[in-house]
Formats: structure tokens, sequence, C-alpha cells
């Protein structure tokens, strides 16, 4: 019997380029058979507003216009697309999204710098040779991510904001290629590296990997000045900072092996690159193909398999914030049984990722328990949107700490923040399915419910259930669906139960 074969690709919406790399699933295989790379310099067009500007914005879209041909006839669970640090940074990235969904109709998760770490990590490590222990460094146009781990998981990871792009605004905005404006850039580097740099020497490598366009400039270029073994160390980027100054200006470039889209940013890149090494104490850096976009699509796979990692994260967070995880598993459950139940009716396809973010937020709504009582639902809230979440994207936080600020107490719904990936119909309806499966458990005992049944129609939601007497047996639970009805009806939603 022959194996099906599936396509799948992945999306990096860098700073300075976006990448798109295709492959074909073969079994257990994951054979990549294309890629495509286009300079869009997005992170030139941001202004002293954290704003895109009109000319970026166009840049990055017909990019995506050209990546749209070559994705047509693609399922939509078979495309990721990755945002990084300028989209995380710009004030109007939103209006980005919703223009680039109108040429590419996936979604775009922005991602924080330390997931856009470890997907990084992920990629060099599924096409980099075996090691112990390795030091990852990514220097891309607005960040520069440093990871540390064993086999494919990241165990140290920080992402600094500085990049090619923005270290050329900042200190090559002259133009001028001389001594004091590299050590500007130093200096900034060294700064921002001076706190984290001895837990790195802590915990050690046995092989130092560079990834992405920066470092693999770097590396074409030393190579085509005699060093053929392509190793980067510390007296090869001082002696490659001379010859830089002796050019005069950025536009005075003319290194072989350079490509000519790369000239504008390269001194920054070497800049940086100095910089981390010297503060990491990197021996010698070799380059690695593998980067965020790898990354991506390997852990695309991963999730297929069902050994996705925000599943680990959930139960660590859990544990960490000594969740009651009996309980917690009774709502989940519950939550689960009513979203099946109603999803038809709310218009929630059966493959959408809200089955499993409201099975997460079920099982993580008590973690601010951990810090008190009073107000949990808050403290839930804010350790959901600003921990550090492997695997989530900024808007799966987002609906996570969304779903445990609106667990319980008074429906104040102009707190509701804006989503880009869901729509809020749909959020607002598994807030309300949470809610429900929280409060039917709220007494924590084992005596199992009857068997419930919840239905929507014009926004009217009816909970009943086939043993007419369950709510007259258990007066407390029927006192504070009451008080749930009246919650419902402040924001004008309707709630009725067998009485």
């Amino acid at each position: 019997m022959k194996t099906p074969v599936r396509n799948i690709a992945a999306i990096d919406l860098g700073s300075n380029s976006f990448h798109m790399v295709v492959a074909k699933v073969v079994g257990p295989d994951l054979q990549i058979v294309s890629r495509h790379k286009q300079r869009v310099r997005l992170a030139s067009g941001l202004d002293k507003q954290n704003n895109l500007d009109h000319a970026a914005i166009q840049r990055g879209l017909e990019c995506l216009t050209v990546f749209a041909e070559r994705l047509q006839g693609f399922a939509p669970e078979n495309v990721r697309i990755a945002a990084t640090h300028t989209l995380r940074q710009a004030n109007n990235a939103h209006l980005f999204l919703q223009r680039a969904f109108e040429i590419l109709p996936f979604p775009i998760e922005i991602i924080s710098g330390i997931e856009e770490g470890r997907l990084i990590y992920l990629g060099v490590a599924h096409t980099q040779p075996e090691s112990k222990q390795k030091l990852v460094i990514d220097i891309g146009g607005g960040s520069t991510e440093m990871i540390v781990g064993q086999g494919f998981e990241a165990q140290l990871i920080n992402s600094k904001r500085m990049g090619c792009v923005s270290f050329t605004n900042k200190f090559f905005a002259n133009s001028k290629l001389n001594q004091k404006n590299f050590a500007k850039a130093d200096i900034a580097a060294a700064q921002k590296l001076e706190s984290l740099a001895e837990n790195y020497k802590q915990m050690g490598w046995d092989a130092a990997l560079g990834s992405s366009g920066t470092i693999k400039a770097i590396r074409e270029v030393l190579i085509c000045q005699g060093y053929e073994d392509g190793l980067i160390t510390v007296k090869r980027l001082n002696k490659l900072i001379e010859h830089l100054c002796t050019f005069g200006t950025i536009d005075g470039i003319t290194l072989a092996g350079l490509a000519e889209e790369r000239q504008p940013v390269f001194a920054a890149g070497v800049a940086i690159l100095a910089a981390v090494m010297n503060a990491l104490s990197v021996k010698q850096l070799q380059f690695s193909d593998g980067a965020l976009r790898e990354g991506v699509l390997y852990e695309m796979e991963e999730r297929l398999k069902r050994s996705d990692i925000r599943m680990r994260t959930t139960e660590n967070l859990a544990l960490k914030h000594h969740v009651d995880l009996n309980h917690a598993n009774h709502v989940r459950h519950q939550a689960s049984i009513f979203l099946k139940q109603l999803a038809p009716q709310l218009g929630i396809k059966k493959s959408s990722e809200l089955f499993d973010l409201l099975a997460w937020a079920a099982m993580l709504h008590e973690v601010g328990l951990s810090i008190s009582y009073q107000a949990f639902h808050r403290h839930s809230e804010y350790i959901l949107r600003h921990t550090n979440m492997p695997g989530f994207n900024q808007e799966q936080q987002l609906v996570l700490a969304t779903l445990a600020r609106f667990q319980r107490k008074a429906l104040k719904l102009h707190e509701m923040p804006d989503f880009n990936l869901y729509k809020i119909k749909h959020i607002t309806a598994v807030i309300q399915i949470l809610r429900l499966s929280i409060l039917l458990h709220g007494q924590r005992n084992e005596t199992p419910l009857p068997d419930l049944s919840l239905t929507v129609e014009n926004n009217h939601w009816t909970l009943s259930s086939h043993q007419a007497d369950w709510l007259a047996q258990n007066r407390l639970l029927h006192a504070d669906l009451t008080t749930e009805q009246n919650y419902w009806q402040n924001v004008e939603w309707q709630l009725s139960f067998d009485e």
C-alpha cells in the first residue's frame, strides 16, 4: 500500500526578510522540497511611535502575494505562519495582519521572543548532527536569540532587542564605518548581555551554532577572506571590523561573498555577533542551516502526532502553581462535553483550536490561587498572560488569560481584548461554557452529575437534564446558577435551567 504524502509549509515573517519553506511528509519522514526568501526590510519601516509605515506594509504584502501562489490548494492545518520582532513591536500590526489575511488566508501568529528562540533551537536541533549540549545564536533584523539546550529541548532562552536592522538605524545611521560607531554598538550589546552571560557560561555547551542570514553572511565573507573552514571566531570578527572600517561608509563596502541586499545591515550584524561571542566566551561558532521556519515545520509534525509541547507546558504550569488537578480535570471534561454539544450551533468547526484552548484554560483557571483567593481570577489572568509558555503564541496566551479573567464574578465585557486569530463571538461562547463548567463542579465532591444538555438559540442558553429533580436535590448549586443567571442578565445574555 502506497504511503500517503502530505505537503506542509512554514513561513517566518522576520524583521529583515520573509522566508517560506515547503516540505512533504512521507510516513515518518519530513523532506524539504523548496525554500523561498524575499528581503522585505520590515523593521526599517518602524517610526519613533512604533508604527509601520505604508511602504513597509506594502513590501510585506507584495512578498506574501508571491508566497500565496506557491500555497494554492494547501489546507489551513498544513500551513503555519510565525511573525517575530517587528510585528511584536508594531502598534499597527493588526492593520498588516488584516490585509495579509486577504492575500494569504492562513492565520498569522505573533510569537514572543522566548518562543521564537525555542523554535529556532528546534530547527537547528533537527538539522544538525547530534551533540550533547548546544548553544544556538540567531541574529535577526530586530532581535537576537541565544539558546542552550540538549537534544530537542531548549533549556535556557533569552531574546534581546538588538538586530542588524535596528542596530544599523541606531549606531550606523550616518552610514559611517569607523571604530567609534562599532564601539557604541559593542557597548550597547554588552550592556544587554551583562546580566545573563554568567548563566550561559555555567551551563556550558559542546557545540556553538549560529543560524539565519546574518551569521550565514558573515561565514561566507570569512570563507572568501581565506578562512576555508568556515568557523567564526572573535579574532576573525575583530579583523573583519578593522577591514570594514577601511571602506569608510556602508555604501562603500566591497567584500567578496557579501550579497548586495545584505550590505546595508552587515556591519551592525558583525558588531552584534562579536559582542555576543565576547560576552558568552564563545571560542568558535559554526553555521547551521536550520532556523525558525524549520523549527515551525518540525513542530507542526509533532502536533499532528499528538506529542504537543503545549500539553507539557500546561501540565508543568499546573504543577508549579499547585492546581487541584482532580477538580481541574472535572471542569475540563465538562467543558469539552458542552463545546462538542454546542459547536454546530455556534459555528465552531470540529478542527478548531478552541477545543484545545478551552481544555487548557480549564486545567489552568485556578493558577492564581497560588497568589491569593481574593480576585484569584485576575491573578490567573496575569500569570497566563505574562508567563513564558513554550508552544503558545501571543494570541493563544491571550485567549487563556481572557478565559481565566472572565471565569467568575461580574462580566465586565468592556475589558475584553481584541483578537486577530479568533472571532469574538466564539471567545464569548467559550467563556460561557467555562463559567458553567466551573460552577457545576464548584462543590468539588465526587458525586457524579447527571447527564446534562446545553443548547443555545438566538443567544438564549438552556441547561437541562433528563433527571427532573437534579437541582431540587442540590439547593446550593441551584443558588449558584441563579446568581450566574443574574450576571448574564446584566450583560444581556440569557440563561435558563431546570427549576
